[in-house]
């Protein structure tokens, strides 16, 4: 049953600020690692494989939290779920600063992972308390103030990591949100449950699908490692396919279920979900093997490039990721989704095709980067928008988070299987892969792209809008 509450109290300018200012310190902290990875990679004597699984910690556990979130924020009211899901990002911050190796650094980024769900529900607050159209001013502004935390974050994590340590750069931002999020608790209003139907949170499927990417995860990033002990190999496979397959079954029969998986027997959102995943196993691919490779040493193949270089090298991708969103729904209206995403795969292939071929010379990365980045915008806010919009407006939460969870997989996926062909491709007494593995690495994420073509030609063009 729903609950009738009385309008919420409007909010002014320094309500809407702390939000920002929260989605500045979040989008910096969250960004600190990838630019310091191979950095990191070195002081906690971690493998490539090992680098992989901690650049994605933060995501999977996102994933997991974000559908919670908003049920929680539905029970219980935004600002309260906000609040106490930014304590356990700071926890996790102060974890990570403080962290001696590799397992507790781990622990710390998966607390971290706490922030991707409380950050849409600071756009549920802003609904609750200003009209439609402010609301919507508002919403884009926190928005872009949390890519230029995550632009900030790239570009100072290496300064901060070489001039003081990496403890640092983690506890830097975390101050940063602890501050943010003592304004918001002081400056924002509550706002009232907006439900109280009873419907319960899916434990089970968070349980089961929580080792399903645990499981599936250390598969990937152990398989190469467990080659000659086929039994262990074998053991994890088993325990995958249980995992997965109870999920699936829990899921199908849940009254409120976390995923809402009979949704994907829509063409519409069963494609955008094969294709989102499909891109984000190509974008994933640019995403961790550039910075490697702008790390490798000068008297090899690489450019021996410090942290602090690798982030100023990684911020037209950035950048091209923050034009990704506008451009493609300007493109989807005018052209449909179809165009769209044809238009981001085929630039996202070239875009890895070019890094196999070429990346003697910094330019070649950072453009063939930039090109990854802006073709995985394109393609992904097309298939959100999609999704979003071949569905009942009720059932918009359900399928947009399929597609979110989706993401997150080919993400780790590609991540996971990118850092294994490094591994597998580092020849033995020596830290440095083969460039071969490289070249190996692209190439496959550009085939894996490519084949999304095949799911893009049955496609409807799109309603434009």
């Amino acid at each position: 049953m729903t609950t009738t509450h009385a309008p919420a109290r409007p909010i002014g300018k320094a309500a809407v600020g702390a939000l920002g200012a929260l989605a500045v310190a979040t989008g910096a902290l969250e960004s600190v690692v990838t630019p310091t990875l191979p950095l990191l990679q070195r002081e906690l004597d971690m493998s490539p494989a090992e680098g992989a699984l901690l650049s994605i910690v933060l995501l999977v556990t996102g994933a997991l939290i974000t559908p919670i979130a908003g049920k929680l924020g539905d029970r219980y009211g935004g600002k309260r779920v906000v609040v106490r899901l930014m304590a356990v990002v700071c926890a996790g911050g102060l974890v990570s600063a403080l962290a001696p190796n590799l397992p507790v650094l781990l622990l710390g980024q998966v607390l971290q992972g706490a922030m991707v769900g409380a950050l849409p529900l600071s756009f549920i607050l802003v609904r609750a308390h200003l009209p439609a159209g402010e609301s919507k001013v508002a919403i884009g502004v926190v928005s872009g103030l949390f890519v230029g935390g995550a632009m900030a974050g790239t570009l100072a994590a290496g300064p901060v990591a070489e001039g003081l340590s990496r403890h640092w750069m983690f506890a830097l931002p975390t101050f940063a949100v602890i501050g943010a999020t003592v304004l918001v608790h002081r400056l924002m209003p509550h706002d009232a449950p907006r439900r109280t139907d009873g419907a319960g949170i899916d434990w089970p499927g968070l349980v089961l699908l929580s080792g399903t990417l645990v499981t599936l995860m250390l598969v990937l990033g152990l398989g190469a490692d467990l080659v000659a002990q086929p039994l262990v190999l074998l053991g994890l496979v088993v325990l995958l396919a249980a995992f997965g397959t109870g999920w699936v079954a829990v899921e199908r029969r849940a009254a409120s279920p976390m995923v809402d998986l009979r949704m994907l027997t829509r063409p519409a959102v069963g494609k955008s979900c094969v294709l989102t995943f499909l891109i984000c196993v190509g974008t994933s691919a640019a995403t961790y093997l550039v910075p490697q490779l702008f790390a490798v040493p000068t008297d090899t193949y690489g450019f021996g490039a410090s942290a602090t270089a690798i982030g100023f090298f990684l911020l037209p991708g950035a950048l091209a990721a923050s034009l990704a969103g506008p451009i493609s729904g300007i493109g989807v209206r005018r052209l449909g989704s179809r165009a769209v995403v044809t238009a981001g795969v085929l630039l996202m292939a070239v875009g890895l095709l070019g890094l196999a071929a070429a990346h003697t010379e910094i330019w070649h990365l950072v453009v063939g980067k930039a090109l990854v980045a802006l073709a995985n915008g394109l393609c992904v806010t097309a298939m959100v928008t999609r999704t979003a919009t071949s569905v009942d407006l009720g059932d918009t939460g359900i399928a947009t988070g399929l597609v979110l969870v989706t993401r997150v997989i080919g993400f780790a996926v590609g991540v996971q299987v990118t850092g294994a062909i490094l591994t597998a491709g580092t020849p033995a007494g020596s830290e440095i892969p083969a460039e071969s593995a490289f070249v190996a690495g692209f190439v496959l994420a550009a085939a894996v792209t490519a084949l999304s073509l095949l799911v893009v030609r049955t496609m409807s063009k799109g309603v434009k809008e």
